[in-house]
């Protein structure tokens, strides 16, 4: 018998005080009792993206809040910079292809960083630049960007920052108000330790003035008029319902870890799980910041990555994922976030080891293991 294991860089488990809420009896959205769990959402959702601003919960995935956050905010022919150095950097460059605008490309190797001062030389050489469209973190790569530093360089333009955070709202610091990003772009399948399905949006004052002179086409995702309905605590269109059930318990859970410890523990699981990793004599693929959401390895030498991700399923029913574009084959990645915990990646390691031996590579048993368990034995 095996006990299956997700740990790929999303979608996540589900805590099963979650589950049992999301299968309670469905409730109608236009009724007192949804009022009651929109407005406790409403507030909980302020506090998770550390804003004043109203946090709008779409029912579509990551990319359609990606989407949104284009088509609200910028017109056919405006400029935009893109910060591209992974698999989800390329998505805002398909987003910004598809309706029209004309795209400033900053490229880095994927597993490395664009520098912030690229993006300030960017910004005085392109005036006319109306957004910079970043990741927060890089999932494809393993890698964390300086979204601080670049809300500072932005900051003081007349463009705004927007910033996928789908793998790194509920996991790594970002707090949008003191940080000036203006646009934060999430989902709910990963930090938020939720089903696929809830796109969520939050939009500075620079965002929403922007959104005032957009033309580009919208409707089912038009961020004015869902933020109308929002303001009046009301769905503008059918939300997903069991979801926001769920959101509830997540915020509720959130709330009771308290925010800076959630950001400690997926700190504390990130350094155990590189940790291991090295123990074991792996190289690890970022050559920046990593990002605390997942740990990017690369192969062994003569090891094609792919099998390391077959063989964490079917030696051990665990579920992890492989490379994206010019990383397939070439690394694996190992998915702690959300509901995650020291035991996790202790499972994780265990099985990696007997993986690579399964492989051919050879192994010091109990390093691994013994490389996250010093991590998790300091006190802070």
């Amino acid at each position: 018998m095996k006990k299956y294991q997700l740990m790929a860089p999303g979608p996540t488990p589900v805590p099963s005080e979650v589950l049992l809420a999301m299968a309670r009896p469905m409730i109608h959205h236009r009724t007192p009792a949804y009022d009651a769990l929109f407005r406790e959402i409403r507030a909980g959702l302020k506090r998770l993206v550390q804003t004043i601003q109203d946090v709008l919960t779409p029912a579509c995935t990551g990319t359609g809040a990606m989407e949104a956050a284009v088509t609200n905010t910028l017109s056919a022919g405006d400029s935009v910079i893109v910060v591209n150095a992974g698999a989800f950097a390329q998505r805002w460059l398909a987003i910004a292809k598809a309706f029209g605008l004309k795209v400033v490309e900053l490229e880095a190797p994927h597993g490395d960083t664009v520098a912030p001062e690229r993006i300030a030389q960017a910004l005085k050489a392109n005036p006319s630049v109306r957004a910079v469209l970043v990741q927060h973190s890089e999932s494809s790569t393993g890698v964390l960007h300086d979204v601080r530093a670049y809300a500072q360089v932005t900051r003081a333009t007349d463009a705004i920052l927007v910033v996928d955070a789908v793998s790194s709202l509920g996991i790594a610091e970002l707090p949008m108000d003191a940080w000036g990003v203006d646009v934060v772009v999430s989902a709910s399948q990963k930090g938020l330790m939720l089903p696929p399905g809830l796109g969520l949006l939050a939009l500075s004052d620079k965002a929403w003035a922007a959104a005032k002179r957009s033309t580009l086409p919208k409707f089912y995702l038009d961020l004015t008029e869902e933020r109308k309905y929002a303001e009046k605590n009301e769905a503008r269109f059918t939300p997903a319902v069991s979801i926001m059930v769920g959101l509830r318990e997540v915020l509720r859970m959130i709330d009771a870890e308290g925010l800076p410890n959630v950001f400690r523990r997926h700190t504390r699981l990130s350094r155990a799980t590189r940790a291991g990793a090295e123990a074991l004599g792996l190289e690890l693929f970022p050559k920046t910041t990593p990002s605390p959401a997942l740990t990017a390895v690369l192969a062994p030498r003569g090891v094609d990555a792919d099998r390391v991700v077959e063989a964490f399923a079917a030696s051990h029913d665990i579920t992890i994922d492989g490379g994206r574009g010019p990383t397939k084959g070439k690394i694996f990645r190992i998915g702690h976030m959300g509901y995650a915990t020291e035991t996790d990646v202790v499972i994780a390691l265990s099985a990696l080891e007997q993986v690579l031996a399964e492989l051919g590579v050879p192994v010091d048993f109990g390093a691994g293991i013994r490389g996250a368990q010093k991590v998790f034995a300091e006190r802070s």
